[in-house]
């Protein structure tokens, strides 16, 4: 696989080519997240969200009424952070936290139509951006990083329980 650099980043920043960052596999996913992120990222915040913010709507998209600490590691979020952000949209109408019916101590939050709304016009972006993204790699290289980023976190949550 040949490595190109982006306007935005130098040798400086990366080191030389063939260095220990520039092919270290966690920068490459960090650093391809950030430049992919920043440019959807930026439609969130024209329809007037933070990035937090999209990352729960688009987790409730796919499982309306989720618990907080369900939403938390979907959401990339520090828990205590999240329910001061779901505190927010409440405030907002994107959303409303209920009792679960099955257990009243636990908490499940729940899209309004307003926050269904702004998924549905959002979720759509977000695809059409991946696509684009995908298309962009060489040969058939899109069709298989989805698979091995889902085997490697499946890899990394099995280590995780098996650390505990």
């Amino acid at each position: 696989m040949t490595q190109q650099k982006s306007d935005a980043t130098s040798d400086k920043d990366t080191g030389p080519e063939g260095g220990f960052v520039s092919d270290y596999l966690l920068y490459l996913l960090a650093a391809a997240s950030d430049v992919a992120s920043a440019q959807f990222h930026a439609q969130v915040r024209k329809a007037g969200l933070r990035v937090p913010e999209w990352r729960v709507l688009a987790c409730l998209s796919d499982t309306d009424g989720a618990m907080i600490t369900q939403l938390a590691r979907q959401a990339l979020a520090e828990q205590s952070r999240l329910t001061r952000i779901i505190a927010q949209m409440e405030e907002r109408g994107l959303l409303i936290r209920r009792s679960d019916p099955a257990d009243g101590r636990r908490v499940r939050v729940y899209l309004t139509d307003a926050g269904r709304a702004l998924a549905d016009e959002l979720v759509p972006q977000a695809r059409r951006h991946e696509a684009a993204l995908i298309e962009m790699l060489k040969g058939n290289e899109g069709a298989h990083l989805k698979p091995a980023l889902k085997s490697l976190l499946a890899a990394l949550d099995g280590s995780a329980d098996t650390q505990g």
